[in-house]
């Protein structure tokens, strides 16, 4: 059998990713691995014998390069907007990393570890590509690899530890956005009771829409330049708390339902299929003179969202429009509304974007001291990819996937990966899985790991940030994908991909400088 698998690597991989998956469903206490459950099983496969995690380079990059770019494409989208508030917390994670360094370094003087051993167990408790880095910088000793491999699931479980703790807490986040998904989305029918100019209304445009108008027993889509009179009825929707600030401004709440009257207006979900709108924000698009009518929110998987004039509409997203019942005709056309439409890949961009990012990761920079810098497979995608998530379209191109696209190569990428580090890792760990320098990898790497993401995440709750930002924060900070996965499945928060896509970029091009420091030491 162990042959068999030994000759028919692919056969090794799928069967490591289904009882993977079975693991990770399985609940220890307040932990489920999810798709870390492919990493574990990968390392009691590997240990079995050798030869069966040989030759996985390869596939192993090409589930980190599918997992780093599709989150650099998640998260760009809201990068740049977000950066004002997490820009201080990028700043602390450089802190805590060199924080976690030299209390590396110091702790393995004291237990006896080689400089090769603590280089190579930073590397692996914060799971990044500088493992390239550590080996290069200690001329391929074995103590690095042991040391990696003994320290990679050692990080897995203890970051997985904290995010449980963390992720689904609530904690005052005054300097935070609020989360869509948290919030949700409303819609208030509304009696007016003054005379006003739209924009005099608090939040008027940016985070309330307005649809329905009722007037003199005439219902219609309501317009830009409409004035609102007392008497009118009009359909108030965003966040709950804009649109308490919005009835208050114009009158007070009606029990007419307005949405229930669908003979003069109507709305529909519709599928963005059309390729003119993908990459386009919604300001951009005058869906008033195609359809004479109105979107006034935009459903993203399972995130609601108000559908401002700076949204930019992604291929799959489900706009709900508000039109004149005979135009829903012309909204269908406008927007596309075809599932077989989203349902197929961008060969040409997703190639292309991949490509980019891996030149952009082979890039070496030599630096003084002969220190070598790189981004590496994992980061250069995920920079690259962040930069075209943030700018969405070029010319014809197209950079941003489907959702649901994005979901699937993201957590195919992700098992893929973990399976053939598991496999690739398994015959060093267990080679000295029940020795001294085994436990003494473990004290430290759990001990700096603890200590540092302790640091982040205190920093980041005096900055007034939340705790779901924190949780992707810390994600990031660690590096490890797994995590990032674990916190999604734990939460609904958009924050927590933006302040991964932060803190892991920057993260990853502290930590390839520290292990090349810490080979010196």
């Amino acid at each position: 059998m162990i042959d068999f698998l030994a000759a028919h690597p692919l056969v090794t991989i799928m069967g490591v990713l289904a009882l993977g998956a079975l693991l990770g469903q399985i609940r220890f206490g307040p932990l489920r691995f999810g798709a870390a459950g492919a990493l574990f099983v990968g390392l009691l496969v590997g240990m079995l014998d050798p030869r069966l995690g040989e030759g996985m380079t390869l596939v192993r990059q090409l589930g980190v390069v599918l997992f780093c770019y599709t989150v650099g494409l998640s998260a760009g989208s809201t990068f740049l907007s977000d950066l004002r508030r997490q820009w201080a917390l990028m700043v602390a994670s450089i802190g805590a990393l060199v924080v976690m360094a030299a209390t590396g370094v110091a702790a393995g003087r004291v237990l006896g570890l080689t400089p090769a051993h603590v280089s190579g167990l930073f590397a692996g408790v914060l799971t990044s590509p500088a493992i390239d880095a550590a080996q290069q910088a200690t001329g391929d000793s074995p103590d690095t690899l042991f040391a990696y491999a003994v320290s990679y699931p050692t990080g897995v479980v203890v970051a997985m530890v904290v995010v449980a703790v963390v992720a689904t807490r609530r904690w005052p986040g005054r300097r935070d956005n609020v989360s869509m998904a948290e919030a949700g989305i409303k819609a208030v029918s509304t009696r007016v009771t003054r005379d006003a100019r739209i924009e005099e209304i608090p939040g008027w445009p940016s985070r309330i829409r307005m649809s329905y108008l009722l007037r003199d027993g005439q219902m219609r889509v309501m317009s830009r330049t409409d004035e609102l009179h007392a008497g009118d009825e009009v359909l108030v929707v965003g966040m709950p708390a804009d649109v308490n600030a919005a009835v208050g401004f114009l009158g007070y709440r009606t029990r007419h339902v307005l949405t229930e009257n669908r003979r003069d207006v109507d709305f529909r979900r519709f599928v963005v299929s059309n390729p003119r709108l993908a990459g386009r924000a919604l300001g951009d698009l005058d869906v008033r003179e195609q359809c004479d009518g109105i979107v006034t929110r935009v459903r993203r998987g399972d995130l609601e969202m108000l559908a401002t004039d700076d949204l930019v509409l992604q291929p799959g997203d489900r706009v709900l429009a508000v039109v004149p019942r005979g135009r829903l005709g012309d909204a269908q056309d406008f927007f596309g509304d075809s599932e077989a439409g989203v349902s197929q890949v961008d060969a040409l961009t997703l190639g292309m974007g991949i490509a980019l990012g891996m030149l952009a990761g082979a890039v070496a920079v030599p630096l003084p001291g002969g220190l070598r810098f790189s981004l590496g497979a994992a980061a250069g995608p995920l920079v690259v990819g962040m930069v075209l998530g943030a700018l969405h379209r070029t010319g014809p191109f197209r950079w941003d996937l489907p959702h649901a696209t994005n979901r699937i190569l993201r957590q195919l990428g992700l098992m893929i990966f973990l399976a053939c580090v598991g496999l690739a890792t398994g015959p060093a760990f267990s080679s000295k899985l029940l020795t001294w320098d085994c436990l003494r990898i473990v004290l430290v790497s759990a001990g700096s790991l603890a200590l540092g993401g302790a640091g982040l995440l205190l920093a980041a709750r005096r900055l007034g940030l939340s705790a779901q930002r924190a949780t992707g924060g810390f994600a990031g900070f660690v590096g490890q994908p797994a995590v990032l996965g674990y916190a999604n499945s734990l939460v609904n928060d958009e924050r927590i991909d933006s302040a991964y896509g932060a803190l892991f970029a920057l993260g990853t091009v502290v930590k390839i400088l520290l292990v090349q420091l810490i080979a010196l030491a």
